[in-house]
């Protein structure tokens, strides 16, 4: 049996109103997990660079910030986007999967923007082997990108969902299982992108 999301609810007397946990409590697991890894990377780059500054220094001037800032650009307008065919979704509104293929086109560009980026640097010389920085470079922002692919598979089913007819309670909190991994992911590249491009 199909059960509506949007059902009408009794009304409870009484007692404090209980809190939502989006997702399945199995997925913040996982993120916990992530983010605690990414956070050792991040120390990692942090140490490494305060041993070797002038080295690090002179590698990050050969990154194109400009394409780092248009694809942090892509990411927090995609994480909006997600936000509001959350909302569009749960509304039952006709526009909820436009939001959510806005979303992946966002992640699409992303990702071509980044393998420009990483061709522009080998092109010019600059590869993983060169020294630490790049190392780290690669390895750091091509793991984020692993990420990114797999938020995109999380978007083309979040655009699936939205293009049925009835909405499960199921259906609806893989969705918001979606939309928690794809803000996982921009939050991620919202503390790479200043400590990689930025910070000296």
């Amino acid at each position: 049996m199909t059960v509506q999301l949007d059902a009408p609810r009794a009304p409870v007397s009484g007692g404090p109103r209980q809190r939502h946990l989006p997702g399945e409590e199995g997925l913040w697991v996982f993120i916990l997990g992530d983010l605690l890894m990414f956070g050792v990377f991040f120390g990692v780059l942090v140490v490494s660079r305060a041993k070797d500054v002038v080295v690090f220094a002179e590698a990050q001037a050969h990154l194109h910030v400009e394409l780092g800032l248009l694809n942090t650009v892509f990411l927090l307008t995609g994480s909006w986007f997600v936000a509001r065919g959350m909302q569009a979704l749960k509304a039952r509104s006709p526009r909820r999967t436009a939001w959510f293929v806005a979303a992946l086109g966002t992640a699409l560009a992303f990702a071509t923007v980044k393998v420009l980026e990483y061709s522009l640097l080998i092109s010019e010389g600059q590869t993983p082997a060169d020294n630490d920085f790049f190392m780290y470079y690669f390895v750091f922002t091509g793991i984020h990108l692993a990420h990114l692919v797999i938020g995109a598979v999380f978007l083309t089913i979040l655009v699936t969902i939205a293009r049925r007819p009835q909405l499960t309670k199921g259906r609806f909190r893989l969705a918001e299982c979606g939309a928690v991994y794809w803000h996982m992911v921009d939050m991620l590249w919202l503390v790479l992108f200043p400590l990689l491009y930025v910070v000296r």
